[in-house]
């Protein structure tokens, strides 16, 4: 998987230093003493291979996840973090099992659920991945909802179904009025129907509760170039230029290419 897919994926899925460590149901913190504290030091290990893995540092998040399972084996978010990391790495047959290890420990972990159906989407397995999606949202104590819903929208559109997705989109919005990406994907979503100034004013609103982005200026440059302002068009394109000279956006902009 390219770096920058995934990347977006995580900003999308969760922030990933938190992931299956808040959310799902804690089944053993009846245990004993000494499995407790266990789990504590499996907890620790995890988090720090999170770190590690937003880093980009695959093999030491790798080794992190390791000790954490050699601690306590039935510790599903260092399962998750592993399947994380072999999602990465293209090594789909074991993050598919670590990822179902991490849902048999624990089938309330909405984090699980939600990188889960990520990992099916993006392998083509669109249905499946929404049924991921839907499980996240089942659990009422979930605290991401809106993640899981956007992630939907995604799904969604690589499946094809635009109609779907902007449902799940404008859901996102209601769940989080606040959040960067349901906002923008509506608006490329409007831009494709044609609708333009709906398009327009979700950029608008973007760009209140977000820092620019290549996407978002590349669609506020298409944008603004359909509605004929040539002077909204040349500050987008000047803004795309210098802060994302090396984006694919910019790339498509040089060559032309505004389709």
């Amino acid at each position: 998987m390219k770096k920058g897919i995934w990347l977006l994926a995580l900003v999308f899925v969760s922030g990933c230093a938190n992931m299956g460590v808040g959310t799902s149901s804690d089944s053993t913190m009846s245990a004993p003493v000494m499995e407790t504290e266990a789990r504590s030091r499996a907890k620790v290990f995890t988090e720090l291979g999170f770190a590690y893995f937003n880093r980009g540092q695959m093999k030491v998040a790798l080794d992190e996840a390791r000790k954490a399972i050699s601690i306590e084996n039935r510790y599903g978010p260092a399962y998750h973090l592993m399947a994380l990391i072999y999602m990465e790495l293209e090594e789909d047959k074991l993050a598919e099992e670590n990822f179902r290890r991490a849902l048999d420990i624990d089938r309330r972990d909405s984090d699980a659920h939600n990188s889960y159906g990520w990992f099916l989407c993006t392998r083509g397995r669109h249905d499946e991945g929404l049924s991921e999606f839907t499980e996240a949202m089942r659990n009422p104590l979930y605290d991401k909802p809106e993640q899981a819903m956007t992630n939907s929208g995604l799904c969604s559109e690589r499946k094809g179904d635009l109609r779907q997705a902007e449902s799940y989109y404008l859901k996102a919005l209601k769940l989080a009025p606040n959040s960067p990406l349901p906002t923008i994907k509506l608006a490329g979503l409007h831009f494709r129907n044609g609708k333009l100034n709906e398009a327009q004013h979700l950029l608008a609103r973007h760009q209140e509760i977000s820092p620019p982005t290549a996407e978002a200026l590349w669609l506020g440059l298409r944008v603004e170039r359909k509605l004929g302002d040539r002077n909204q068009e040349a500050i987008y394109n000047q803004q795309l230029r210098r802060n994302f000279p090396d984006a694919p956006e910019t790339q498509k902009l040089l060559r032309g290419q505004y389709e």
